[in-house]
């Protein structure tokens, strides 16, 4: 009943997130994916390690394919994106952690930096309706 519940709410949160909220979460998703294959590498359990990798590799995709080529900074973001990717599949045929570490520090830094934007906008948004 309570996993019901939960999974309930999940989805609900999903279905009424802003596009901004809904990238956050993705970000938040690559990352706890790629804690999760770190963590399983390390405990030698391969199979759980892939699949947390596949599901990163597939949130990384998502995150590119939606990127906005129209904005100069969509470029940079969709190289860093790449770089994520080729690290990923590189840990998921080494089994090895560094290339986790790697892609999971910029995607860290792209999630932080998302945050605090989504907290400016508000903010100005707030600040425009008191005038």
């Amino acid at each position: 009943m309570a996993y019901s519940a939960l999974n309930q709410y999940k989805q609900n949160s999903v279905l009424t997130a802003t596009p901004e909220e809904l990238t956050l979460m993705l970000y938040d998703g690559g990352i706890k994916f790629m804690n999760i294959a770190r963590y399983s590498i390390e405990n030698g359990d391969i199979e759980k390690a892939h699949m947390a990798l596949v599901r990163a590799q597939n949130i990384v995709t998502e995150l590119s394919s939606t990127l906005n080529m129209e904005y100069e900074i969509s470029d940079n973001l969709k190289k860093l994106y790449g770089f994520v990717m080729d690290s990923l599949i590189d840990a998921n045929i080494k089994k090895e952690v560094k290339p986790i570490d790697e892609a999971l520090e910029i995607l860290t830094e792209l999630r932080d930096t998302w945050k605090e934007a989504m907290k400016y906008m508000k903010k100005m948004v707030y600040k425009n309706r008191k005038v």
